[in-house]
């Protein structure tokens, strides 16, 4: 046996193979062309294999992203397609293979990795944290109002640019090039729905599926929330079907217009969160707060133990766990016996830090 290490160029097909047959089995595509900027050659240095008798038997890859927010710039290491043969688990190789891609990340200066799995109790054991907050609403009737002069559409061969010109809107998104977005695009499985207005000016988008994944889910979207709920509605009415809506607790626009609707929402994580670089991301959210005329907020971790707080207001954390949540989210920080009134106001204008990952960066 031999790994975890990265794959040959000339592996490439036996490695697809493996996670096709593993992963993908009965599809019609093959795992890559959902994953176009993950599963590449180019990003071949961040898989990680193990080998048995010159077979695939255990996989994972990591993509790094760069996320921009408010307050921070984040380099995330995005973790999945973590998969090993049958025949081979419970021998710790998907331990391992984790354990070096953590590593891969933090040789690449990422402030953090994120995954998403149900093995919440194996994952914990590498220090990663269910975290951050996810929202989902079910689109069960329409939302809102058709407006003037705006047409639908859901042909899927659209500019990328007209996309990538409303997703660079948003407050809190990965880095995308045209081209990125353009390979997104043709995701198999993936519906595209649109709206234009008299100027034939993309106004709102909104994605649903990918590949295998996220069936009946709108995972990426765009545009003003008077137009995406008027797309939203046109969804409905026009597939009959119940769709379920994503989206970050930031867009508290968009949610406070959806909640009038009296909508089922469900309150979740982002994901499993590991914080690799604590030095480096508490630097980041201090910078944060000295923009915020905060110059006083201590995050700090000394001999194992956080020290956190602002002016004479310090608390220790003990547990990596709680940190991460704290940074992260989902926390009320009026919620928490810990601080005076005043301090709870410092720390809120920049905690929880609003990370978010879009579907399609998903791996």
């Amino acid at each position: 046996m031999e790994g975890p290490r990265p794959p040959a160029e000339a592996e490439w097909p036996q490695l697809l193979e493996f996670l096709n047959k593993n992963l993908r089995s009965g599809k019609s595509w093959s795992i890559n062309s959902e994953y176009p900027t993950a599963l590449t050659l180019q990003n071949l240095h961040n898989i990680r294999i193990f080998k048995n008798n010159d077979n695939v038997i255990s996989h994972a890859v990591v993509k790094p992203l760069v996320v921009k927010s408010p307050h921070v710039i984040f380099k995330v290491a995005a973790i999945g397609s973590v998969v090993t043969d049958e025949a081979h688990r419970d021998q710790g190789l998907s331990r391992q293979i984790i354990t070096e891609c953590v590593q891969l990340a933090e040789q690449q200066n990422c402030d953090v990795a994120i995954l998403w799995t149900n093995l919440f109790d194996f994952y914990r054991k590498m220090n990663f944290e269910l975290a951050g907050s996810e929202l989902s609403f079910i689109i069960d009737k329409p939302v809102g109002e058709a407006q003037p002069g705006v047409r639908f559409s859901t042909d899927a061969k659209i500019a990328p640019e007209a996309v990538l010109r409303l997703y660079s809107q948003h407050s809190v998104a990965s880095a995308r090039t045209l081209e990125e977005t353009r390979k997104f695009l043709s995701i198999p499985e993936t519906k595209v729905f649109t709206a234009w207005d008299a100027n034939n000016q993309l106004v709102a988008y909104a994605i649903e599926g990918k590949g295998a994944d996220l069936s009946g889910y709108i995972h990426e979207w765009g545009g003003s929330v008077t137009h995406l709920l008027s797309l939203l509605s046109y969804i409905y009415k026009t597939t009959q079907q119940t769709k379920t809506l994503i989206v970050p607790r930031h867009s508290s626009n968009l949610i406070q217009k959806l909640q009038a609707q009296k909508l089922v929402m469900n309150d979740g994580f982002l994901g499993m969160i590991r914080i690799l670089q604590f030095d480096q991301l508490s630097a980041k959210i201090k910078r944060a707060f000295r923009s915020e005329a905060c110059p006083d907020v201590v995050l700090e971790k000394r001999n194992g133990v956080y020290w956190f707080g602002a002016g004479s207001e310090i608390v220790t954390v003990s547990a990596e766990a709680d940190m991460t949540r704290l940074i992260f989210g989902p926390v009320d920080y009026k919620a928490l016996d810990m601080f005076s009134p005043a301090t709870l106001a410092k720390l809120e204008k920049v905690l929880p830090l609003p990370l978010w990952i879009w579907g399609w960066d998903s791996v």
